[in-house]
């Protein structure tokens, strides 16, 4: 099954691509190894392919970050800008994370529904997909898809990250670029603004720039630029850009590609993509093994035992939750070797 999926998604094909993705996302432990195995297989069948895409670094695709405030107009803007390169010839991605229940892992919101016209361009796929509680909204498995997504031969990916505050700096983990969409707003809501997500924002596009709210959102820009002048840059090659647009009417966003395009040759010649894809690499290989870890803990039942008999311990006071995970720990680590 695995390597008709692999085929499949190396096709070009949709379906095969969504229910690849479906099989990374499950939390069963028999599509766990499956995933591992269709993972394995697509990185190797891909590595014998000529790539139909390379931009002067090497490189075979390019990887923006969207975050935001809620009411910012993010679903409008990435819709706006994904028919905008479709129709410049690039195959895009969106990963629109949903903003989810920590109490029930369900998703509030479908991505598709609000992006219609971009989910029917047979150049384009949206994929929502659920947080499950992760910090910061990126999924746990959004390093996995975009591989996937690439390796079908989407060459842009977009990455949408619910507006959480400064939770969503962990975003800069998974793209090469970060791009904070805000909307028109006074000097003291840019105060509330978390200063974590400005501080690694590569490029802040004010939206909204039309009607009654140009002129706020001119002065917001004005703002931004005064704030990000005073931070230390994220990267001495690269100087945060700021820019005003209304994606209602498709205004601006040929020039934010421009700076996108602009970050996209200058970093990439510098080798700086490329490095920044290998350190993340690094860091969700231990983002998964603590997953994994997770995963297997509360999968064992004698874990699960002692876990619920430390409970009332816990609530007295009897035992402080450092030496309850560590006992825990230790229980796990012994059923492990006694099963060998």
């Amino acid at each position: 099954m695995t390597r008709r999926l692999a085929d499949g998604v190396l096709q070009g094909n949709r379906t095969a691509l969504s229910r690849s993705i479906t099989l990374v996302e499950s939390t069963l432990k028999s599509d766990e190894e499956q995933a591992e195995l269709l993972l394995d297989s697509v990185l190797a069948q891909r590595r014998s392919l000529q790539p139909a895409h390379v931009d002067s670094a090497g490189l075979t695709s390019f990887r923006l970050g969207i975050a935001g405030p809620p009411g910012a107009g993010k679903s409008t803007f990435i819709e706006t800008l994904g028919q905008f390169l479709t129709a410049q010839g690039h195959k895009v991605a969106v990963l629109a994370i949903d903003p989810s229940s920590s109490r029930s892992g369900g998703s509030i919101l479908g991505d598709k529904t609000r992006m219609e016209k971009l989910s029917n361009d047979p150049n384009a796929f949206v994929r929502p997909s659920p947080t499950r509680g992760t910090l910061g909204g990126v999924a746990q498995h959004t390093n996995d898809i975009v591989l996937l997504c690439e390796a079908g031969g989407y060459d842009i990916i977009l990455v949408e990250s619910v507006g959480l505050g400064q939770s969503e700096i962990v975003i800069d983990d998974t793209v090469d670029m970060v791009m904070l969409l805000v909307p028109p707003a006074g000097g003291d809501e840019l105060q509330g603004q978390k200063k974590g997500i400005v501080e690694i924002a590569d490029i802040v596009v004010v939206n909204k720039a039309d009607g009654e709210l140009a002129a706020p959102a001119k002065h917001t820009a004005v703002d931004y630029m005064h704030a990000m002048h005073l931070m230390r840059r994220k990267d001495p090659d690269w100087e945060p850009k700021v820019k005003m647009i209304s994606a209602l009417e498709k205004k601006g966003i040929d020039k934010v590609w421009a700076i996108v395009e602009e970050y996209r040759k200058t970093m990439g010649e510098l080798d700086k993509i490329a490095q920044k894809r290998n350190a993340q690499s690094s860091k969700w290989m231990w983002n998964q093994l603590n997953e994994q870890l997770m995963r297997s803990v509360s999968r064992s039942a004698a874990v699960r035992h002692k876990a619920d008999k430390m409970k009332e311990d816990l609530v007295h006071g009897f035992i402080s939750p450092r030496s309850a995970a560590a006992d825990v720990l230790e229980l796990f680590l012994k059923s492990q070797q006694e099963a060998k």
